[in-house]
């Protein structure tokens, strides 16, 4: 098995403005899994609020690729067992891990569904985001928009904009990263008109045990985003949290994200399958889990000018789900 990585600047169509910064672009780092001339790939962004910087994760990539390149092709089960003894961080773990399922699916000519025996009727319709803005101008890109679905961008509390939100005649979220005080989310969760949100994701900043004044039982569908890393978090959120947002590169790919599934479930926790601002390599890897999950939030290569692959596809919300082999990945 050869192992290929290439760093990779992703134009946004437009500026992308959450309560953490305003973004023009992102870079990731494109993982490449090669053997028997068939190609698996995987991908991590480069996030600054998570800390993660690709060029650190170069220099991890030199240092283990010869242990990478020695392993016999195994399932991908036991291929996770290998890179958990690496160490690796978890952005780093997910990238080599969907790299891994596209290049075994390629192999054993089947699809990721296959190899997992996933069936499904329907799929949950995927979000668009509208970013931090006025909510004049945030009402006017979900009029224009033909998506049904948005997930919409604050960075403060304002209960005017809250209420003209939930006049619309669509299915809205919102997201605040963490900008709201607990004096908000009691306001929030205390509100009958709040049911009105599909979810409230990600209220406040993550420490200090912020989360605990948040209640599963009152009107909010709150959602923990940065709060749930991985499946070790979802016990003491269970009576704060009635949905999360699960991540690849938050717990380390998709082999720990069908068990973090399993387990929420039989928690009872709402499930959302959700993105960075990647490519149509890391949606693939996302969309192959929306059977599994009641919301989807899977519109990052929507968001970029210059998408690099092929695989699944969102379009105007609708999840079409590749039935090639893998995770249907084909770089253009």
């Amino acid at each position: 098995m050869k192992l290929h990585w290439q760093i990779v600047r992703f134009q946004l169509k437009e500026t992308f403005a959450i309560a953490y910064g305003n973004y023009t672009h992102r870079e990731a780092l494109i993982i490449t899994l090669e053997k028997s001339g068939s190609k698996g790939y995987g991908e991590c962004t480069s996030i600054d609020y998570y800390h993660i910087n690709l060029t650190d994760f170069e220099i991890i990539l030199e240092k283990i690729k010869s242990q990478i390149e020695s392993q016999n092709i195994i399932h991908p089960t036991d291929f996770y067992a290998f890179l958990l003894q690496l160490g690796l961080p978890s952005f780093l773990r997910s990238a080599l891990d969907c790299a891994y399922w596209d290049l075994f699916g390629k192999l054993e000519k089947k699809s990721f569904l296959e190899l997992n025996k996933i069936t499904f009727t329907k799929l949950p319709d995927s979000s668009i985001t509208i970013s931090v803005g006025t909510v004049k101008n945030q009402i006017k890109k979900i009029d224009k928009s033909v998506w049904t679905n948005f997930k919409v961008k604050c960075n403060h509390f304002d209960e005017n904009d809250i209420s003209k939100l939930l006049e619309l005649d669509a299915t809205i979220a919102l997201d605040s990263n963490g900008s709201f005080s607990k004096e908000n989310c009691l306001w929030l969760e205390n509100n009958e008109a709040i049911s009105n949100f599909a979810y409230l994701e990600q209220p406040m900043k993550t420490g200090l045990d912020n989360y605990q004044v948040l209640h599963v039982d009152k009107f909010a569908n709150w959602m923990a985003d940065e709060d749930c890393q991985d499946i070790s978090a979802l016990i003491d959120l269970k009576k704060h949290y009635r949905s999360i947002n699960i991540k690849l590169v938050k717990c380390g790919g998709l082999t720990p994200a069908i068990e973090m599934i399993y387990k929420a479930k039989e928690l009872g926790y709402k499930i959302m399958i959700g993105c960075m601002t990647e490519s149509s390599v890391g949606i693939s890897a996302g969309a192959a889990l929306a059977p599994f999950c009641d919301y989807a939030d899977l519109d990052g290569a929507n968001l970029i000018d210059n998408d690099i692959a092929k695989g699944s596809e969102i379009v105007n919300g609708k999840i079409h789900l590749s039935e090639s082999y893998g995770l249907g990945i084909k770089l253009r």
